[in-house]
């Protein structure tokens, strides 16, 4: 049926539905347009990528699975991937060529993971907690102090894949000075977890410093009579310590592991564990120390405030007792009997008034005694 044979408005619907036709034939279909987006965020998660010979990095920043494959065929080659909260399908490819399975995937995403280390196959897989101090004016009962984050280390014989979650914890100045130290990066992929440990540790002892700090100004403030600091400042305080407390302390477990098993690592790398392990163990003390003191302010605090209301319930007490004996004398004189001492002479009210102050004079010289008021 041609159109001349279709009524108007069929006509006008027929036309419609053909330039509709036109121009989707004129769009490629989803599956044939370039994948822009997932490519900008790939790009966007690679902090780095870099092939290290012999403690020496490699000219250029090449793609991981070409670095990767160019490592093995080296016998002191390794590559250092670097990555930002990468997404689940691009972590998971980057897992398959480096033969990790699909838990040591789970465990990497999982950005609230305790420190801790595990061997899985042929890849040893290190978690961090990274911590950073914020900067604050003065502390309220919603500052935030401590800010934590994690990074996640996928080690094997010829490549080191991290993974940082969160603000804290960037590793370009890590990567940067381990550049600076090839004698140190000729130890292999396990030089890279060294140096990452190390950084954490020496983070850990500057955030310790700033937080003593911290709780130096509020001992000082606490037990001032004007102006003191609140409860609630304390314990913000004291959430963010243990915070804190929660990314430095666990690290002592994979820490003394290494230690244990330090025979398995590269020769130049044994002490350095080591002595890395006793600088964790006195930023562990250190916060030990500072959450102990923390509890002490905190309940001084407490039992300050409790002395505080005591004593205005006991100026309350005092003021009532006093405001009672005019109350009392005007009581009785208020009942309006016909024969009431005093009533009838003339110098009455001011002898009653003199009766109130008195009493209340008397009053407030036992309670000033006393040290009620």
């Amino acid at each position: 049926m041609n159109d001349t044979q279709l009524s108007p408005g069929r006509r006008v619907g027929r036309r419609v539905g053909r330039l509709i036709g036109r121009v989707l034939q004129g769009i490629q279909p989803p599956e044939a347009m370039p994948q822009l987006l997932p490519r900008a965020e790939e790009d966007a998660a690679v902090m780095d990528c870099a092939l290290y010979v012999r403690g020496s990095r490699q000219p250029g920043r090449p793609a991981f699975a070409e670095a990767f494959a160019a490592a093995r065929r080296r016998r002191n080659g390794f590559v250092w991937l670097g990555l930002f909260e990468p997404s689940w399908s691009q972590f998971t490819a980057i897992a398959e060529t480096v033969g990790a399975d699909e838990a040591t995937v789970d465990q990497t995403l999982d950005a609230e993971r305790r420190p801790a280390i595990q061997r899985r196959g042929d890849v040893t897989v290190l978690t961090l907690r990274t911590a950073r101090y914020v900067e604050h004016a003065e502390l309220t009962e919603t500052s935030e102090v401590v800010d934590t984050g994690a990074v996640t280390l996928l080690i094997g014989a010829h490549f080191v894949v991290s993974v940082r979650h969160g603000g804290a914890g960037a590793l370009a100045d890590v990567r940067e000075g381990l550049q600076r130290r090839p004698s140190l990066l000729a130890q292999g992929p396990w030089a890279v977890g060294y140096a990452v440990i190390e950084r954490m540790v020496e983070v850990y002892h500057d955030v310790a410093t700033r937080v003593e700090q911290d709780v130096e100004k509020l001992e000082e403030t606490a037990f001032r009579r004007q102006g003191g600091c609140d409860v609630q400042q304390i314990y913000q305080l004291k959430r963010e310590l243990v915070e804190f407390k929660r990314a430095v302390l666990p690290l002592q477990a994979p820490l003394r592991l290494m230690t244990d098993i330090a025979s398995e690592l590269p020769t130049g790398l044994r002490q350095p564990f080591t002595d890395v392990l006793g600088r964790l163990n006195q930023v562990v003390e250190r916060v030990g120390t500072y959450n102990e003191l923390l509890d002490s302010i905190l309940q001084a605090r407490l039992a300050q405030v409790g002395l505080d209301q005591n004593n205005d319930m006991r100026k309350i007490a005092a003021w009532a007792a006093m405001a009672a004996v005019p109350t009392a004398v005007a009581g009785v004189y208020g009942m309006n009997f016909d024969h009431m001492p005093g009533t009838s002479w003339r110098w009455g009210f001011g002898v009653a008034v003199l009766v109130m102050t008195a009493g209340m004079l008397v009053l407030y010289r036992l309670f000033r005694k006393s040290r009620w008021l």
